[in-house]
């Protein structure tokens, strides 16, 4: 018998909501390479989306949310190294090319994770009190996005 998904609790609908930009995110580097569009002017709009969306929500998310379940939980420790995984795809790797198609490719497994596995997970064990925090210092930004070169359309 097929499980129907849980629906989502509306304190961590925002974060699915962010979830969605990183997808995009995802498309917009394959949109980009499919249009033999240059990996710097690709990895100037991934900097731009890694500092302003990417850090502020990975910082939450490793603060507020995970926390709910212990640190020693599986769930949140691959979360983490994968937080730690992109960093450093971001930062560190000096093949531009390289570092964005796996950018490409572990943003988007790490999202899918988060949304089917880890968020129904913490939602299962959170207490009401705890996902009224989670509203409460999270309240959803309109999502501002960096059209200065739109090299994905």
């Amino acid at each position: 018998m097929e499980q129907k998904p849980l629906k989502r609790h509306k304190a961590l609908q925002p974060l699915s909501r962010e979830h969605h930009h990183g997808l995009l995110l995802s498309w917009k580097i394959r949109s980009g390479f499919s249009k033999n569009v240059s990996a710097d002017r690709i990895k100037s709009y991934a900097d731009w989306f890694f500092e302003n969306h990417l850090i502020p929500h990975f910082e939450l998310e490793e603060t507020e949310i995970f926390t709910i379940l212990d640190s020693d939980n599986e769930l949140v420790k691959k979360a983490l190294a994968d937080h730690r995984r992109l960093k450093r795809l971001f930062t560190k790797e000096p093949n531009l090319e390289k570092s964005l198609n796996k950018i490409e490719e572990e943003l988007e497994k790490h999202i899918r994770f988060e949304e089917r596995i880890l968020f129904p997970e913490i939602q299962k064990v959170a207490s009401e009190a705890q996902l009224q925090y989670i509203e409460k210092i999270h309240q959803p930004e309109s999502f501002k996005d960096n059209i200065t070169d739109e090299f994905w359309k």
